[in-house]
């Protein structure tokens, strides 16, 4: 498979105040290297577009991003695709980049979801994907408003189609999560697995492609250690990515 993972980046400015004086520092960090790491030495050829390369170096044509089997978009704002530099800042006309996501998924494309503070709607609503031109694409309908459900006594998911083909190999006893995105599933696809009673995993179809959404973290904080050290991590996105691929 060869994937385009997008997001799970982000930059923290920092202020260190000392009785009367006071200094910055900022760093830079990416939440998916687990993940990636994860999927590339299970043999799957990753493209990684940290969220600020988003801006400036998303594929402007719909050929660039047919090279890939699917797409995975997790914890990025809608803004980013929408907003790209040439535009915000030098007024240029440019393509819209989830026009294209949406016409790579008509064509048979594959499309994954990943939750997190800036994915369906997110902190304070800033995701922003309900108003987008991926809320017709994706299999879940996303909430008005901040959809976070934050869980810090822990919540444990629940396989509701055991023996779906996304659970082969999977194994049953489900480590704990932090939180999620609350999301319903839209009629005519599968929540394969739920949490706290809303869906997890949701596996859906859009004329020619494949969608899945997974409504919490592939990674800290709503990604417990639990969840990375799991047995069946590893296998778990291998099987998503695989439902959804154009090549399956």
């Amino acid at each position: 498979m060869k994937i385009l993972f997008i997001g799970e980046s982000w930059h923290i400015h920092m202020i260190h105040t000392k009785g009367y004086d006071s200094f910055t520092s900022s760093r830079y960090e990416e939440g998916a290297t687990f993940l990636l790491d994860c999927l590339k030495k299970a043999s799957v050829d990753i493209t990684y577009m940290p969220a600020h390369q988003v801006l400036i170096e998303f594929p402007t044509t719909l050929q660039e991003l047919n090279q890939f089997d699917s797409i995975v978009i997790s914890d990025i704002g809608s803004n980013t695709f929408l907003l790209p530099n040439k535009t915000f800042y030098g007024l240029e006309k440019t393509p819209n980049a989830l026009n294209l996501i949406k016409a790579y998924v008509q064509n048979g494309g594959g499309l994954l979801m990943i939750g997190g503070y800036l994915t369906f709607m997110g902190i304070e609503g800033k995701g922003n994907w309900r108003n987008s031109q991926l809320a017709e694409v994706l299999p879940v309908e996303m909430l008005a408003y901040d959809d976070r459900i934050e869980c810090p006594e822990g919540v444990t998911p629940k396989a509701l189609l055991r023996n779906h083909s996304l659970l082969t190999s999977i194994n049953n006893d489900w480590p704990v999560f932090l939180g999620y995105n609350k999301v319903m599933a839209k009629e005519n696809t599968e929540t394969v697995v739920d949490i706290n009673g809303d869906p997890l995993i949701v596996l859906g179809n859009y004329q020619q492609g494949k969608v899945a959404c997974f409504t919490s973290d592939c990674a800290p904080h709503w990604g417990s250690p639990q969840f990375l050290q799991w047995e069946s991590y590893t296998k778990l996105w291998l099987n998503i990515l695989q439902a959804i691929s154009k090549t399956n």
